[in-house]
C-alpha cells in the first residue's frame, strides 16, 4: 500500500497526473487511470478515519437564504460517499437543453447522448446501470401496490442507490496497491502555483500542501484535476493568485458564480380517499440489493409551455410511529449494528417495503447541520419510554404480511435552482486554521424556483383530485418566508462548463480555458442542475475525464 507522508515527498519527484481530493469523483478517476501507465499521486485532506481537527476545515460562511450544512461535506478517504445514502439517477434532457426562459440563459455543452456511455461505465462504481431505470424489475415494482399512477402531466422520476451504499474509500482502496500510484493522506491543498505560459494561458507548477502538524511540501506534477467538491473546487482557484489576483480562472470573473443546490423540504400533504395498505414505488423499497424511490415531476413538454423548472416531490408515509423519537433511537442502533442489518436484508427474498423514511434517510442533525452525537444509553431510555410505539414498528417491520393502513402522505419537494450570477462564492475576511480565506456562500432562491415548484403543486393537487385518489393540502403560494430552503448537499455551478470563456469556466474536457494543465471534476461544473442527486453524474465526468487524459497524456496511447 503506497500511503505516503507529505514531509518526506522529494522536490524532483514529478507526478504525471495530481488529483486533489479522494472522494467518488477524485477515486473513480484514478481508477480508470490505473493501467494508464502514468504515473499519479492523491492529495486527500482528511485521513482514512474522520479528524476531528482536519474537520474545522468544512466551515463556511453562509450569508444567504439557503445555509451550506457542516456535515455536506466530508474530509475523509472517500469524502461524501462514507456518509450519503447512495441514491442516483441521471440527467433529463430538458436539464442540458437550451432553456431561454431562465433569467440567465443556460445550457450544457455536451449532450445527454454524449453522457450515456459515461453512465453506463460508472456502474462499475456502485451505480445502477441505465437498463436498470426502465427494468422489469422496476415494473414489477410500479404493478405492486394498491394503485398505480397514470398521468398527462406528471412523469416519475427513479432514484436507486445500491445497498449498502459504495464507500468509495473502501472500495477502492486496493488501487494504491499499483506502484504507480501514491496516496497522500493528511494533505490539504492551501493553494496552487502558477507560471504565464504566455499573455492568455497559464500553467500550474505545484500543488501546495500542509498537514494537521504545520508541515509544508510542494508537490510537482504535468496534470492536475480538482476534485475536491463543488465549493472548495472554487475556494483553490480564488485562493490561487500568483497570476492572477482574482484568482486561477478568473479572467472574466466568472469563478464563483452561478451556485446551484437542490433545496429540499417537506410541505404539503395528500390524504387519500382510500388508506392504502401498499404503495412501494412511490413510498420507497428494497429489492435484491437496491433500494429506492419515485418522484414525480411536469413532464418537459409542460415545462417548457409553462417555463418552468424541472423540480420534483416525493411521498413521505405517514405512519402510526412517525416522527416518535423511541422509533428513531430503534432505527438508529439498527443501522449501527452494521453486519446484523445486512445479515437480515440478505434473508430478504421479496420485495421489502419501507416502514419509516429514517430507514433509508440520514442521520438527525441540529439546525447548523451538525450531526447529532448518538448516546446509546440515552437511546435505550428513549426506546422503553416509547415501548409501544417501537414495539408496533418493530411488528409491521419483521412481519410485513400484516398490512398497516396508510391514511396520509408527507409531500418532500427537492427544487431546481436556476442558475444566476449573483448566488455565489468568494472569499471571506475570517480565516480557517491554516490562515485561509473561509469560503463566504450567498446562495438564494428566484422567483421562477418558486413559481416552478407552485406549479408542480397545482397541477398534482388537481391530478390527485381528478384520478379520486385523495385530496392535497398546500398553501405555498401564500407561504412567508419561502418554506422549502434546507440543502441538500449537492453543491453545483461555480466553475461551470462551456465553449465561451466569457461566461464559462471549464470547457467540453472539464479543462479550465486559461490553464494549459488544470482540470476540474466536481459539481461545480454543472451549468444547470436539474433535480438528480448529481453523484452519478459527476463520475460520468470523471470517467469521460480519464478517457480524454489517457487519450492525450497516456505515455501508453497508440
Amino acid at each position: 500500500m503506497r500511503i505516503r507522508d507529505i514531509s518526506k515527498y522529494k522536490a524532483d519527484n514529478l507526478y504525471d497526473v495530481c488529483i486533489i481530493g479522494s472522494g467518488p469523483a477524485g477515486l473513480t478517476l484514478c481508477a480508470e487511470l490505473i493501467h494508464s501507465g502514468l504515473k499519479i499521486c492523491v492529495l486527500e485532506s482528511g485521513d482514512k478515519r474522520p479528524n476531528p481537527q482536519i474537520n474545522t476545515l468544512r466551515e463556511v460562511i453562509n450569508i444567504g437564504e439557503i445555509k451550506i450544512k457542516i456535515s455536506s461535506r466530508e474530509r475523509i478517504l472517500g469524502g461524501t460517499s462514507t456518509t450519503w445514502t447512495g441514491l442516483s439517477a441521471p440527467l433529463d434532457e430538458i436539464d442540458m437543453e437550451q432553456r431561454d426562459y431562465l433569467s440567465y440563459p443556460s445550457h450544457w455543452p455536451i449532450k445527454l447522448s454524449d453522457l450515456k456511455p459515461y453512465y453506463e461505465r460508472a456502474s462499475d462504481y456502485g451505480f445502477p446501470d441505465l437498463n436498470k431505470f426502465k427494468s422489469v424489475e422496476l415494473i414489477k415494482i410500479r404493478q405492486t401496490g394498491d394503485f398505480i399512477l397514470e398521468s398527462s402531466i406528471l412523469t416519475e422520476k427513479n432514484f436507486i442507490a445500491a445497498d449498502p451504499p459504495w464507500n468509495f474509500g473502501k472500495q477502492l482502496y486496493s488501487i494504491f496497491d499499483n506502484k504507480n500510484i501514491d496516496l497522500y493522506l493528511d494533505a490539504t491543498v492551501i493553494n496552487l502555483s502558477s507560471k504565464k505560459e504566455s499573455d492568455n494561458i497559464t500553467r500550474i507548477s505545484t500543488a501546495n500542501v500542509t498537514n494537521s502538524f504545520g508541515s509544508k511540501t510542494n508537490i510537482k506534477a504535468k496534470i492536475f484535476v480538482l476534485a475536491t467538491g463543488g465549493l472548495e473546487s472554487v475556494r483553490l482557484l480564488l485562493l490561487s493568485k500568483e497570476t492572477n489576483p482574482q484568482g486561477l480562472g478568473n479572467e472574466t470573473d466568472q469563478v464563483g458564480r452561478y451556485l446551484m443546490n437542490h433545496p429540499k423540504g417537506n410541505f404539503g400533504r395528500l390524504n387519500f380517499k382510500k388508506p392504502v395498505k401498499s404503495l412501494p414505488y412511490l413510498f420507497g423499497y428494497l429489492n435484491q440489493g437496491w433500494s429506492g424511490y419515485t418522484g414525480l415531476r411536469l413532464n418537459e413538454d409542460f415545462q417548457k409551455q409553462q417555463k418552468i423548472l424541472n423540480s420534483y416531490l416525493r411521498f413521505e408515509p405517514i405512519f402510526p410511529w412517525t416522527d416518535n423519537q423511541g422509533v428513531w433511537n430503534m432505527i438508529m442502533i439498527v443501522k449501527r449494528l452494521k453486519s446484523l442489518l445486512q445479515w437480515w436484508k440478505h434473508q430478504q427474498t421479496q420485495l421489502v417495503e419501507l416502514r419509516d423514511w429514517n430507514e433509508t434517510g440520514d442521520d438527525q442533525e441540529d439546525s447548523t447541520g451538525k450531526k447529532l452525537d448518538f448516546n446509546w444509553l440515552k437511546a435505550i431510555q428513549t426506546i422503553i419510554k416509547e415501548l409501544p410505539a417501537v414495539g408496533s414498528y418493530i411488528r409491521y417491520r419483521l412481519f410485513p404480511q400484516k398490512p398497516v393502513k396508510i391514511k396520509t402522505v408527507r409531500l418532500r419537494n427537492f427544487m431546481e435552482m436556476e442558475p444566476r450570477p449573483e448566488n455565489r462564492l468568494s472569499l471571506s475576511d475570517q480565516l480557517d486554521r491554516n490562515g485561509l480565506a473561509l469560503p463566504s456562500v450567498n446562495l438564494n432562491t428566484s422567483d421562477l424556483d418558486h413559481r416552478s415548484l407552485i406549479e408542480l403543486h397545482r397541477v398534482f393537487k388537481e391530478e390527485m383530485s381528478l384520478k379520486q385518489i385523495g385530496k392535497v393540502e398546500t398553501t405555498l403560494t401564500e407561504t412567508k418566508p419561502w418554506p422549502i430552503n434546507t440543502e441538500a448537499s449537492h453543491h453545483l455551478g461555480g466553475t461551470r462548463m462551456g465553449k465561451d470563456p466569457n461566461t464559462s469556466v471549464v470547457d467540453n474536457n472539464l479543462k479550465i480555458h486559461t490553464v494549459s494543465n488544470l482540470y476540474i471534476c466536481s459539481g461545480s461544473v454543472f451549468p444547470t442542475s436539474g433535480c438528480a442527486n448529481p453523484t452519478y453524474t459527476i463520475c460520468a465526468l470523471a470517467i469521460k475525464l480519464a478517457d480524454h487524459l489517457k487519450k492525450n497524456y497516456s505515455p501508453l496511447k497508440s
